[in-house]
Formats: structure tokens, sequence, C-alpha cells
């Protein structure tokens, strides 16, 4: 909870920074205040703590989550230092991503459907703005519009199905609309309605097909550093709180979500990874491949809903490789705004080739890195509890993923440029250079990390 209180601190901080023009300093205390937050998070471990009429709970489960939200922000604000630099409105930016990022800490803790919505709504809010941030941009601005219409339309049918789960159970908390399911009494029909209700408004936060028509165009018209928040710590967040309402609310209603999860799996699985196969644009194509991660997330839970350290170690893998293309991304269209290439790139910047290269080879699934052994986690948690064909289905689409991303490392390795030399800060190199090691490490040793939440 310590955590969650120097967050929303910092994010005030922000807001100060215009008053007493320290402006300068800002970059410095968010990020010190980021790895402080981490580390008292981390000192939490193994107390389960409860707060607020156990409204919320930092039990190993929202603690890991909330240390993985916070370290991948603080990669994010590493790498988007052109992003506030020099803007007229730095300090409310830097205040909006602080209280989303506050917003996704409450998602993963909350124990209270009230408290599920209040940390919603603080990420999306702070997003609806962000999307259109770039305001030269109409299609910056488009995007913003579209992802506040749809984000709306989500969040009624959050709250209808909320309430007609309260008006079964008498309460908001998990704990008791659990006891209330698992009871001898039979709860009325519209409980199992409500419980779709929340399916369908928890599916579009997580961009799960086919209620994920709205993030290829917010992805590609938002700014690129935004995108990189929205497909990592905003990802990390919705996933949490959908394993938290499904693995412990709703556990004893498993036939009635059970059928439609796995028809989301499937589409999840499939529809993304061919769409991104004809996409031109890289920034289109990563958005393609965020929604298509989330299938094998998907498989991960339906064969086991309690399945948090694979869905955990997943998500490390999937986040680091994502900040490093995003990162690559950023760098290539800062050098060529108007013409956002990646042939030739290894000639222009060999160390921007070569970490994008392990970024898209673990997105894909190949051995020593992370993403090999995330996706072999959960294929073979599939083929314990008998999805054989989900798993042919997960190596299909893993292998069609392989096509688009290795036509991106044709295009940099293969391929000549007339395009200037790419120069790239020290902070940035460095990133770069701690993203890839992580994902070598993790690859190599994932029991330190896959056993956290065993």
């Amino acid at each position: 909870m310590n955590a969650l209180y120097i967050i929303c601190g910092l994010g005030f901080l922000s807001l100060l920074a215009e008053i007493a023009n320290a402006k300068r300093l800002l970059a410095t205390v968010i990020i010190a205040g980021l790895l402080v937050a981490a580390a008292l998070a981390v000192a939490d471990w193994n107390t389960a703590l409860h707060f607020y009429n156990d409204m919320m709970v930092f039990d190993n489960f929202a603690i890991a989550f909330t240390t993985l939200i916070l370290m991948t922000s603080l990669c994010w604000f590493w790498m988007s230092h052109a992003y506030f630099s020099g803007q007229a409105h730095e300090t409310d930016r830097s205040a909006l991503i602080l209280f989303s990022v506050a917003g996704a800490v409450i998602m993963v803790a909350f124990n209270n459907m009230a408290m599920l919505f209040l940390g919603i709504e603080m990420l999306s809010i702070s997003l609806y703005v962000l999307a259109g941030s770039n305001k030269d941009s109409l299609w910056s601005n488009e995007s913003s519009f579209k992802y506040f219409l749809m984000g709306s339309f989500a969040t009624g049918f959050l709250l209808m199905g909320i309430a007609l789960v309260y008006g079964a159970t008498g309460s908001f908390h998990l704990t008791a609309i659990a006891a209330a399911a698992s009871g001898t009494a039979a709860l009325p029909g519209f409980y199992h309605a409500g419980i779709i209700l929340i399916l369908v408004g928890m599916a579009f936060k997580i961009s799960a097909v086919p209620f994920h028509f709205w993030a290829p165009d917010v992805y590609e018209g938002a700014p690129v550093t935004i995108t990189a928040f929205m497909s990592t710590v905003v990802k990390i967040a919705a996933i949490g709180a959908f394993y938290r309402l499904f693995s412990v609310c709703f556990a004893f209603d498993h036939p009635t979500w059970d059928i439609i999860i796995q028809v989301m799996t499937v589409l999840t699985l499939l529809i993304p990874n061919v769409i991104a196969v004809f996409q031109t644009s890289v920034k289109r194509m990563l958005a393609y491949s965020s929604v298509g991660n989330v299938g094998y997330i998907l498989l991960a839970f339906m064969s086991n809903s309690t399945s948090a350290s694979t869905i955990f170690y997943y998500l490390v893998a999937y986040s680091t490789a994502t900040i490093a293309a995003f990162c690559v991304l950023q760098e290539v269209e800062k050098a060529s705004p108007n013409s956002v290439s990646f042939r030739g790139l290894y000639k222009r910047n060999p160390l921007l080739a070569v970490v994008m290269t392990m970024a898209l080879f673990s997105l894909a699934g190949i051995p020593p890195l992370a993403g090999f052994f995330g996706k072999y986690l959960v294929f073979s948690q599939a083929l314990q509890h008998g999805h054989a064909w989900f798993v042919v289905l997960g190596v299909v689409t893993s292998l069609i993923g392989v096509f688009y991303y290795f036509r991106v490392v044709v295009d940099m390795f293969l391929h000549a440029s007339t395009e200037l030399p790419i120069l790239s800060s020290n902070a940035t190199r460095a990133l770069l250079c701690l993203l890839a090691v992580i994902l070598v490490i993790s690859g190599i040793l994932p029991n330190s990390l896959f056993g956290l939440l065993n």
C-alpha cells in the first residue's frame, strides 16, 4: 500500500512542479520515487495486508504484479525523455501517467468491485487524454476520441454486470460473492447475466477478440510512447484484474464463462496473427501482435484458472520485449518522422537492429529468449489439462508470428538504406542493453521468476 501512496504523491508532485518551476528535477524524482515504491512493494512480500475494510488486499499476487507494473513504468519513463522534454505540458503529462500507474496498481490489488471500477477509471480517463496528446496529428485526435467512446461503452457493460451481481449477492466484496456462489442457495438467473456482462467489459480492457476492434486504430494513432505504455502497463493491469475476478470471485461459476473464454481464446490466437501478416506499418503490426499475445495468456488461464505463475512469467517476457521494440521504433521514427522504415537499420545503428531482433524473436517464441519459455509454459500447462487442439492452434499461430516478425528482421539486415545513420543517446543505449540482458537471463533462468507465485 505504501507503493500506491508514493505513486499518488509523485502525481501530485508533478502538478506542483509547474508552480515551483522545478521541471528539470522532475524526471529524476519520478524515477527515484518509482524505485522506492517498488522496493516498498517487495518489502511487503508474504504479508497479505488488507486495507480499507478489505476493499484492497496486497497479497503476493498483487505485490508481484505491482512490482512488474512499477518496473515497466520505470523503463517507460527511461525511454520517454523526448516525449516530455521541451513540452509546455510536461508536468501534466507526467501526472497523467502516474495517476494511470496508480489506477493500474489498484486494478491488481482490489478486493471490492467498487475499487475495481475506481482503478479502471483512474487508468482510463488519463489515457483518453494521453492518446490525443499529439494535438497536431488528426490520427492522434481520432485515437483519443475512439478510445473514449469505446471505453465508455465497455465501462457501461462492466457497471451493469457489477449491479446485477450485487443485486444477486448483496455484496461488492470478491470473497463474499464467491461465498454466495458456493453456498447451497441458488442465485437468481440475472447473476449469471451479470458475470457475462463483466466478462465483456474486461475482455475490452485486455483487448481480446471480438472486443479488440479499438486497439489497432488507437495504438496506431497515439504517440509511440503512449502506445508502448498501453501495450505494457495497461495490459498488465487489465490481465491482473481479469485474473483476480475470475479465479477468486467467479471461480465457482466456471460453467458460466468457460465456453465463452474458450471461444475468445481461439479467436484471439487466430485473427490478430493472421491480420498482422498483411500490415505494412511496424507500429500497427506490433498492435496486432499485442492483441495476439492475449490469446496465449487466455490459453494459460482456461487451462488452469489458478495459473498465476505462468501468466506472470509470460507478462514479464512480453512487457520486456514490447518496451524494447517500441523504444527502437521511437528512435527510428525520431530520425525519419515522415517515412518510418526499418530497411537497412543494421547499417544505420547496429545496436537498435540487434535489440529489435531480440525483442521480435522473444515475441515469436524463439529460444533461448524469455518469450520461448513463456510459450513453453503455456503449451505445457494446456497439454496437462487436455487442451491439445488449442496447443496445436497456438503453435500454428506462433509460426505465423515468426513469419511477420522475420520480415522486419530481413528488412533490417539484408536491405540497403540511403538514410543517414541514427544517433541514439547514452541513456537509450543503456536501456536497450538492460532490456536485452533481461530477455536473455529470464529465458536461461526462468525459475527465478516462475516460482514466485507457486
